[in-house]
């Protein structure tokens, strides 16, 4: 009898390690998720989850529906902050907030009330080509040039926290760029007008806005491109310099990397609560990368003149783990930059 009820406990256990171990494919069938973006609705955050949206449940096992709830506040600290804590940790909420927030952490800037190296990562849709255009009539006609102007470019920005702002200050500390800051625009068309009217005389846009909104300006080059904050140069613009390969110093290639690039690449992640079922973030993975090479995805994208450049869940949290890892010297003097 002892060695019956042994056998039929050893079973048991093995049963319930089995079906721990199996995809659960089943799980998602006739459920709901929900992709809780952490800005109003309308903006670029939005839209591109929308139409992630669209096209992600079909290649979720059990095809399950997808919606879009939006949860503002603080630059999507908010979201982040409930993705985290509050969020029930099954796989059916996925959060898509602003990946530059990572940076608040290594900051330990108050409000963050998350651990980013604990999320599970599934992707990122977009990144951001970051660069810096300058007016015509400046006078200054290539990168060289703007670096030794014995005047100061003013630049238009928005403010502490954005793109618009914290990519420019990074290049000014990491290349010596003699920039004026003149900020408190409230967004890059009011910038845009700025310097239209000559107001200031640049501005750090990402190229996929820039080449939507001013392409005729490019063309005829009353606006030139001085410089581009990626890895490596965008093929649009093979002949503008790299930041990275610009910087004088370790530490200023080490300021653009961390403070740039990696922010740029996970820019608009999309992440799950700590303690998700891992078979079911690789299902969520791979659904992810399944959607962004989905046809029907890519026409919409161009229908729409929306750029796709994902990065994977892997790629996230490795960037992730390399920001908060940055070496302490690097973080103080990123901190102090984007003070």
């Amino acid at each position: 009898m002892f060695k019956i009820g042994l056998g039929l406990a050893v079973l048991a256990t093995l049963h319930i390690a089995a079906s721990q171990a199996l995809p659960q494919e089943d799980f998602f069938e006739g459920k709901t998720i929900r992709i809780v973006v952490g800005f109003s609705a309308g903006g670029g955050f939005d839209i591109y989850s929308r139409v992630v949206a669209r096209h992600l449940g079909k290649h979720i096992p059990g095809n399950p529906t997808v919606i879009v709830e939006n949860m503002t506040g603080a630059a999507s600290l908010i979201a982040a902050n409930h993705l985290y804590s509050a969020a029930k940790p099954d796989g059916l909420t996925i959060g898509n907030w602003n990946g530059g927030l990572v940076l608040n952490q290594l900051f330990e800037r108050s409000g963050v009330n998350f651990d980013a190296a604990k999320f599970e990562w599934i992707g990122a849709p977009v990144g951001i080509t970051s660069i810096c255009v300058i007016s015509k009539s400046t006078g200054i006609t290539d990168l060289n040039k703007w670096m030794a102007s014995k005047t100061p470019i003013k630049l238009g920005a928005t403010g502490l926290g954005s793109d618009l702002y914290d990519f420019p200050k990074v290049l000014q500390a990491a290349l010596g760029l003699p920039v004026q800051f003149v900020s408190g625009y409230k967004g890059f068309a009011d910038i845009k007008t700025a310097l239209e009217s000559g107001e200031v005389g640049a501005v750090c846009p990402s190229w996929e806005t820039t080449k939507a909104s001013w392409r005729n300006s490019i063309q005829t080059g009353d606006v030139n491109v001085m410089v581009q904050a990626v890895p490596r140069a965008h093929p649009d613009l093979p002949n503008v310099p790299v930041a990275i390969n610009t910087a004088k110093s370790e530490e200023g290639r080490m300021l653009i990397q961390a403070g740039i690039h990696d922010i740029s690449t996970i820019n608009r992640p999309y992440s799950l609560p700590p303690g998700t079922p891992k078979n079911r973030v690789q299902m969520l993975r791979k659904a992810f990368q399944d959607t962004m090479n989905d046809p029907e995805l890519k026409a919409e994208a161009a229908k729409s003149s929306l750029d796709f450049n994902p990065a994977t869940g892997e790629e996230v949290e490795k960037i992730v783990v390399r920001i908060l890892r940055l070496e302490r010297s690097t973080a103080n003097k990123l901190k102090d930059i984007l003070k």
